[in-house]
């Protein structure tokens, strides 16, 4: 008798597949963190608030007080799972899992303070706690990812396929808050006609902008988070003013239409 071949539930990975997964990864306020406990050698998990490094790497802000802290001190490997649930089953929401090695990052450091600045724009309430001495920035180092983006849609990802590679990088980033203070504050109508037209919300919700990277840019507005994907990445600093321009037009004359 002839043993029945198991089907392979992991499907190929597709760029759509990864066009979801970089949104659970660049959309998630908080996730669940396993590390290993140095003193059981047991998993430990827990709850953590997440922001995102301009190239898409998880950034998370703890205290030496909390458990994982010195577990990830003592063993850098970890496991960060994001993916918000909604309304009905929660097991039919995209979530991503994430092998992690965990980095902590050197107060005052060019990469911290770009990390704090990241993070407070998306979640600006830990300005109370983030100057304390016990607290730490981690960068949660990408090696690899799998998403189920629901029943019947299993993917695995490499780094590659969720970290962000641009010659722009870097001078988006230093340019970053400039911009996004400028859009804020003088283009709001712009930013919702994004969310409109882009990210299909509808009502009456002051967006903002939290982030910018060669990608896209992330909008905020209350609790919800939406990820905007460029049209193609860009490879120079120089075209995001005029991508968010195009867009705005888009945008602008799609609904108009």
């Amino acid at each position: 008798m002839t043993q029945e071949k198991k089907k392979d539930v992991i499907q190929e990975t597709t760029p759509d597949a990864i066009t979801l997964g970089k949104s659970v990864l660049r959309t998630a306020r908080y996730g669940a963190i396993a590390v290993i406990d140095p003193r059981t050698g047991a998993p430990l998990a827990s709850r953590v608030g997440v922001a995102n490094d301009s190239d898409g790497t998880p950034l998370i802000l703890v205290s030496m007080l909390a458990a994982h802290t010195p577990a990830l001190l003592a063993d850098p490997r970890c496991s960060l799972l994001l993916g918000a649930p909604g309304k009905g089953d929660p097991l039919a929401h995209p979530r991503i899992s994430i092998a992690c090695r965990a980095r902590k990052l050197e107060r005052g450091s060019p990469e911290q303070v770009r990390a704090q600045r990241r993070y407070l724009n998306r979640n600006p309430k830990a300005e109370l706690y983030v100057g304390l001495g016990d607290f730490s920035f981690f960068r949660l180092e990408i090696e690899g990812a799998s998403l189920n983006g629901g029943f019947g849609k299993a993917y695995n990802f490499s780094r590659t396929d969720l970290v962000v590679e641009s010659p722009a990088l870097d001078a988006i980033a230093e340019s970053e808050q400039s911009s996004i203070d400028h859009m804020n504050a003088d283009h709001r109508d712009a930013i919702a006609v994004y969310a409109r037209h882009f990210a299909n919300m509808r009502g009456d919700h002051d967006w903002t902008i939290t982030g910018l990277d060669p990608e896209g840019m992330d909008i905020v507005s209350g609790d919800m988070i939406k990820r905007i994907f460029f049209p193609q990445k860009l490879t120079q600093a120089t075209e995001l003013r005029k991508i968010l321009v195009e867009l705005a037009k888009t945008g602008r004359e799609a609904l108009q239409a």
